[in-house]
């Protein structure tokens, strides 16, 4: 009889099998009763709702919510499959967001099918899905999107209603700004005689300066005899210019963003003080500074640190182990990596003390500051020197965040687009706080984003002639908290106010 071992390993075989066949959503009768019960029992699967399962890792704790949401757009892409066959897509609103690379995890999702039930379906922490019983468009308006059937841009701007328009406007104008073209548009107007929606198309065209297409939509549809009416479906002026060639719309997106935060940001952050002209005084103040930013941001990812273990390092009493990979080890080689990140970031400060551009700065140096951070796994053979070549090629996720960050490839163009913003925002408090907050919601990299992110942030309170200021891992919970408002709920209030709650902490501790 085979042992419980050999049980088990046999049992994690059939779910590798489910894996490699790319099935996010596992039901039941995949998997015999003995292999269900052995994996959900030593935690490679947790249920989602009754006869259907996800994989998940044994060491997370109870209530989690990181496996779900990492599987949440391959379990309901699987799950829809399985319900409705080819009959079924997403509303026009959430085709939109994804076709911006807007991941951003739902409380529920939309979607639409003629064996839809009317009625949402519960899934794990608070999110469903809600099928509502309607007709999907043709097959041609129909593209695939992580997995989701999706509509295609055309069909799920015409679909929208106007209150989406007011509802959701960073997201649909990210989407206008795709279009060079309106031939597929005109021809979904011109079947449906769509006189009210062409007359809101047009609108929307000019709203974003491209006059040339409303124009185009205007004059076919009154030419064969529809007198359209123009409306501006936004009702307000977009915050940027949109150029008259196609754009990326999740370049776009994140212009909009930007511009979306930054007057509530300036409302709410405190005044910038005098410039710094001591540099050596600034410079003095972080070394004194140091063990106490290190601990606490290393504390913050999760490192177990002490003082005494900051010191060491700093001091070159360490020296890297390749025979030792123990989690104290790791714990030495993190700080290792800190201290030398830290004295890169201390020269970018002396760039800014001295008059250089922060965002220019910001773009040169901040691989710099990454590669620091890691320079000590390498040589003690954790991680390869390959990985420390540039951004990351895969995809990754946040613990606990329904936001997913940006796909892989995006994150070459969000990344300069991110710096050029910088370089152009004339406000300190806007560079400080979306800096910081956009940095970490691109995800550039594999592992270290939040220091680093951290990193950009003081180079910005330098720059604006604000103190370095240490974000305390007792408030870890407030902090991450303030950016998920941020990336999901897109309200930069919490984050600001958070950092300016520290500012003044720290001016009075001074």
């Amino acid at each position: 009889m085979a042992s419980p071992q050999v049980k088990l390993a046999q049992a994690l075989n059939v779910l590798k099998k489910l894996q490699g066949q790319g099935i996010v959503a596992i039901k039941s009768d995949q998997l015999t009763r003995s292999v269900k019960e052995r994996l959900l029992k030593n935690g490679f699967l947790k249920e989602v709702m009754r006869g259907w399962y996800i994989c998940s890792r044994p060491d997370e704790p109870i209530g989690e919510s990181t496996a779900w949401y990492t599987s949440f757009w391959g379990f309901c892409a699987d799950y829809c499959n399985a319900r409705f066959g080819k009959e079924w897509c997403l509303t026009p609103e959430q085709s939109i967001s994804l076709h911006v690379g807007n991941l951003t995890v739902p409380k529920q999702l939309l979607i639409r099918s003629p064996k839809g039930g009317n009625k949402p379906t519960k899934l794990l922490h608070d999110t469903s899905i809600f099928d509502a019983r309607l007709n999907p468009p043709s097959k041609e308006d129909i593209v695939e999107l992580e997995g989701l059937r999706a509509m295609s841009i055309p069909a799920a701007l015409i679909a929208c209603t106007p209150r989406q328009y007011t509802a959701n406007p960073l997201d649909i104008r990210a989407a206008f700004s795709t279009i060079t073209d309106v031939t597929d548009i005109l021809r979904k107007l011109l079947e449906g005689n769509h006189t009210t929606i062409a007359g809101r198309i047009a609108g929307a065209f000019i709203n974003i300066g491209r006059n040339d297409l409303a124009e185009t939509i205007v004059e076919t549809m009154n030419g064969i005899g529809h007198e359209i009416s123009l409306v501006d479906p936004f009702k307000e002026q977009p915050p940027i210019e949109f150029g008259q060639k196609e754009s990326s719309p999740t370049v776009n997106r994140l212009k909009l963003l930007w511009m979306k935060h930054r007057e509530i940001i300036i409302e709410h952050f405190p005044e910038a003080p005098a410039s710094i002209t001591e540099t050596d005084t600034y410079l003095n103040q972080l070394d004194e500074l140091y063990t106490s930013d290190a601990y606490h941001s290393l504390s913050i990812e999760g490192y177990r640190v002490s003082e005494e273990l900051i010191n060491k390092v700093k001091d070159g009493n360490w020296s890297p182990d390749t025979s030792n990979e123990d989690r104290e080890h790791r714990n030495a080689l993190a700080a290792r990596g800190y201290w030398e990140a830290f004295q890169a970031v201390k020269e970018s400060i002396k760039k800014v003390l001295n008059q250089e551009d922060p965002g220019q700065v910001g773009r040169k140096d901040h691989p710099a500051w990454y590669r620091a951070l890691f320079t000590p796994s390498v040589a003690a053979g954790i991680i390869k020197a390959s990985d420390l070549a540039g951004y990351r090629n895969q995809a990754v996720y946040i613990r606990q965040s329904m936001h997913t960050p940006p796909k892989w490839d995006a994150v070459r163009e969000l990344i300069p687009t991110l710096f050029e913003l910088i370089e152009n925002e004339e406000h300190p408090a806007v560079r400080i706080v979306l800096g910081h907050f956009i940095f970490v919601y691109i995800h550039p990299y594999m592992d270290g984003n939040g220091r680093t992110g951290r990193f950009l942030m003081n180079v910005m309170m330098a720059a604006g002639g604000y103190p370095w200021t240490i974000i305390p891992v007792e408030q870890r919970t407030e902090y991450m908290q303030a950016l998920e408002s941020a990336s999901v709920n897109e309200n930069i209030l919490p984050f600001t106010q958070f950092l300016a709650n520290l500012i003044a902490s720290t001016k009075t501790k001074t």
